[in-house]
């Protein structure tokens, strides 16, 4: 199980469209992803579960990956998180 804090940059935080990007990228991988913020914990593969966390620009998430790829998954989200999500 691997872990890693980041900060969500994009102006709107985790709205429809960048839960969505988040969310294709998750499904990528065969591990288990998640992400804590504040005292929840959201499935970082459903939609519907990043949109409840209700993230905005500026909250602090930390991501949490366990299984084969798990590495690679976290590698991957981190960096799309940190490009903004498309935005």
């Amino acid at each position: 199980m691997v872990s890693q804090k980041v900060v969500i940059k994009n102006p709107t935080g985790l709205h429809l469209r960048p839960a969505g990007i988040l969310c294709k990228e998750a499904m990528q991988f065969k591990s288990l992803i998640t992400f804590s913020y504040r005292e929840n914990t959201a499935n970082a593969k459903s939609v519907l579960s990043v949109l409840g966390a209700c993230v905005k620009c500026g909250d602090e998430i930390e991501f949490v990956c366990d299984g084969e790829d798990e590495d690679e998954a976290l590698e991957k989200l981190v960096s799309v998180v940190e490009s903004g999500l498309g935005e």
